[in-house]
């Protein structure tokens, strides 16, 4: 495993963007370019790939233990800051998700009041017959039989060395 796989591998596990291993590299007086540090985590064979000095990720490490942990004057908790950046995370990807909006044909009004693709009947992976009825067939129509739960610790008995 190089600098690179370890770089890598921290930035996924504290799900951290671009800017903020910037910032984190910033916080001890190293800078680096955004096309440099895209870089670093390219695959091996592509052309633009650049090896992840010792340097870089000393520098890094050192910073991140200031981002995480703080300084003497001002300390943090790590716990919090890595909940902090989760949360910006998980936001950012609510916000990007589309919201669910009529796809109706123009000039063609949905009959309900409910968006194109809810008028349409899920999908079972099998094709359907033509009048668009269930099949008699279909497993869907018959209740599930509860199979019975098998408790696997009352079988066991334990004797703790005696015969």
């Amino acid at each position: 495993m190089n600098n690179n796989d370890i770089f890598k591998k921290l930035r996924v596990a504290l799900q951290l963007r671009d800017e903020q291993i910037l910032e984190i590299l910033a916080l001890v007086d190293f800078r680096m370019d955004k096309p440099e540090l895209n870089a670093l985590f390219r695959a091996e064979d592509h052309p633009n790939f650049m090896e992840c000095g010792d340097q870089v990720l000393r520098n890094f490490l050192n910073g991140l233990i200031i981002h995480l942990r703080g300084t003497k004057e001002e300390p943090k908790n790590a716990m919090d800051v890595i909940s902090k950046n989760r949360d910006e995370v998980n936001n950012r990807d609510q916000s990007a998700k589309p919201k669910a909006t009529s796809t109706a044909p123009k000039g063609k009004p949905s009959s309900s009041g409910k968006p194109y693709s809810a008028n349409k009947p899920y999908s079972t992976g099998k094709p359907s017959s033509s009048t668009g009825k269930p099949d008699a067939k279909s497993s869907s129509a018959r209740p599930k039989k509860k199979e019975p739960k098998i408790d696997v610790v009352e079988k066991v008995r334990y004797k703790n060395g005696k015969k």
